[in-house]
This record gives C-alpha cells, sequence and structure tokens, in this order.
C-alpha cells in the first residue's frame, strides 16, 4: 500500500469538511446547560431588566405591584398541570419561577437578601425536617413524617421566638400553637383546609364522614333560621360556618376543596356555553329564552356533557 503525504488541510477546509459531515451523520451535539447555569443566567436577566436603561415596566415593580401576578402564575402552573400538555406545564413552572427571581432581585436591591440566600433557606430546611432520611431517625410511614415534621416546625418556631423576643437581657416567651404557620394571606378554602389539617394530627377529628354530614346539616339549619329572621350578619357568620364544614369534609375525604370548587366552576361554564351554542342553533339567543327553556337546555347540556369526566386530582398529604 502506498502511503501519501498530504498537507495539513486549512481551517477553511475543515470548517467545509465539518460542514459536510455534519450534513451527511449525526448533528453535532451542543454542550447543554446545566439547570444550575440555566439558572444564574434566568437570574442575569431579571437583574438586566431592572437595571438602568433595562426595562421601563420591570423597574417600576415592587413587592406590592406583583402579588396579583404571583398568585395568577400559580393557578395558571395548576390549569397547565390538569391540562396533560407538558410543554404547557414547563412553561407555567417556569413563569411562576420568574416570580420567586424577580422578589429576590427587588430585595436583593434593597439589601434585604438575595436569591442565593432563598434557596439556602429551603436547602437547609428540606435537610433540617427529614431527619429519617438526612439523619439517624426513624420513620415507618408517611404519618410518622408528617407528625415528626410538626415537631421540629414548633422547635423551630421556639427557636426563633427566642431570639427574636429578647428584651433587655430578658427572653419573652412567645404563646406558640399547633396552628402557627397557617398563612392568613391564603385563599379562605386553603386556609380552612390546613387549619383542619393540622388539627387532625393530634387526633381532633371526626371519627367518620358521617359526623361531618350532620354537622353541615346542622348549620344548614341554623343558616335558614337566620334567614328567615333575615338577620343579615348572622347568615354571613352561618353560611361561613356551612362552608367552613364543607371544607372540613374534603379534607375528610382527602379532597382539595379548591380544586373540587375549580372543576365545578369549569363544569358550570362548560354547560352555560353548551346552552348559549344550542339556542344559538335554533335562532335564538340564550338570555332571551323563558325559564323554562332555559331549564330544559340545561338538561340537554348537562346530558350531552355526561359521559365527560375531568382529570383526577385528589390531595395528598402535605407538609404545609
Amino acid at each position: 500500500m502506498e502511503i501519501v503525504e498530504r498537507a495539513m488541510p486549512t481551517r477553511k477546509k475543515q470548517t467545509r469538511k465539518a460542514k459536510k459531515s455534519r450534513r451527511g451523520g449525526k448533528p453535532a451535539r451542543q454542550k447543554r446547560l446545566t439547570p444550575g447555569q440555566w439558572f444564574e443566567k434566568l437570574v442575569a436577566v431579571q437583574a438586566r431588566l431592572r437595571a438602568p436603561k433595562g426595562c421601563p415596566w420591570d423597574r417600576e415593580q415592587t413587592h406590592q405591584s406583583l402579588r396579583t401576578y404571583l398568585i395568577e402564575e400559580a393557578y395558571e402552573v395548576l390549569e397547565a398541570l390538569e391540562s396533560g400538555n407538558d410543554a404547557k406545564f414547563a412553561e407555567e413552572m417556569g413563569d411562576l419561577l420568574l416570580q420567586i427571581v424577580f422578589h429576590s432581585q427587588i430585595a436583593r436591591e434593597e439589601g434585604r437578601f438575595t436569591v442565593a440566600e432563598v434557596i439556602r433557606e429551603i436547602h437547609d430546611k428540606m435537610i433540617r425536617r427529614h431527619p429519617h432520611v438526612f439523619g439517624k431517625t426513624r420513620a415507618k410511614d408517611s404519618a410518622e413524617v408528617l407528625r415528626n415534621w410538626e415537631q421540629i416546625k414548633a422547635e423551630e418556631r421556639r427557636s426563633s421566638g427566642k431570639k427574636g423576643g429578647s428584651n433587655g437581657g430578658v427572653e419573652t416567651p412567645r404563646e406558640t400553637s399547633l396552628l402557627d404557620g397557617v398563612s392568613h394571606a391564603l385563599p379562605a378554602t386553603m386556609e380552612g383546609l390546613q387549619l383542619t389539617r393540622k388539627a387532625s394530627r393530634i387526633g381532633f377529628d371526626w371519627e367518620e364522614a358521617g359526623g361531618v354530614f350532620e354537622k353541615m346539616q346542622e348549620e344548614t339549619e341554623e343558616l335558614k333560621k337566620a334567614l328567615g329572621e333575615q338577620d343579615q350578619p348572622k347568615m354571613e357568620e352561618e353560611l361561613g360556618d356551612l362552608l367552613f364544614a364543607a371544607v372540613n369534609l374534603s379534607r375528610f375525604l382527602k379532597i382539595d376543596p379548591e380544586i373540587a370548587l375549580k372543576k365545578a366552576n369549569a363544569k358550570f361554564s362548560s354547560r352555560f356555553r353548551a346552552m348559549e351554542r344550542m339556542a344559538r342553533k335554533n335562532g335564538r339567543e340564550f338570555k332571551d329564552l323563558p325559564r323554562e327553556q332555559m331549564e330544559a337546555l340545561w338538561d340537554a347540556a348537562k346530558q350531552a356533557q355526561g359521559q365527560r369526566r375531568l382529570p383526577e386530582m385528589s390531595a395528598a398529604p402535605t407538609k404545609q
């Protein structure tokens, strides 16, 4: 075999050869960034938007002005989760993550804390509250994990109270409760769910669902009485008691009341729109129909959609 010496190809020839190889063979593999690198890029983007000569809208935002967006993004994540569309789910979780980065950037500018501290806090908390994984504590099941979680939280609150409650060297004990940690800023159904969940963990609970149904019946009768007396403040109070009992029932049945109500809202909206379409098919506007025809269309819409089922989403025990 004759060996022929050839000069090394020029950079231009090498480039052409590489391009030709990529066309005919496997595509060149690009270096993939790690989650940490992508997160740093996102933090840098938000910092740039907030910087001088950045985005005027971003620069105007405050913690207060962003509150609505934080709640909206959380609900949009839930909607995307139920849709079964993974691309949409990932997109909406990114939008929610941006809210954390946004608030952290504002706090960093004010010299209060940084996003690194936010991550460190949750990292350390997860290690601290999972001694059965990272320590020597044992937990035989999830119920024991939740009991340990509440005990550790209570110890953390006591420790925090001692640090922040000193007065001239004299410690002022802070009154604690098993219900500490339930935010008043939560939607009412979520707050009620967490309150009853915490109470149930120490045995303050109904033995069976029948007891909750009886409580709901009792609250219904009290509401009827207040209605008969036309006592508006009492009606509000009794209706609140009835709703609280319904939330407690949902917790007992391991159903998230917020999600259950969202599904009921969606079902009503779907059926109402179906009625409007049926009316238009007959050359009428739904709002112009007499009540009897509205009821008939409701029954028809209900029957037509009776076979449809929304995605299942039950409320698993949480460590709130």
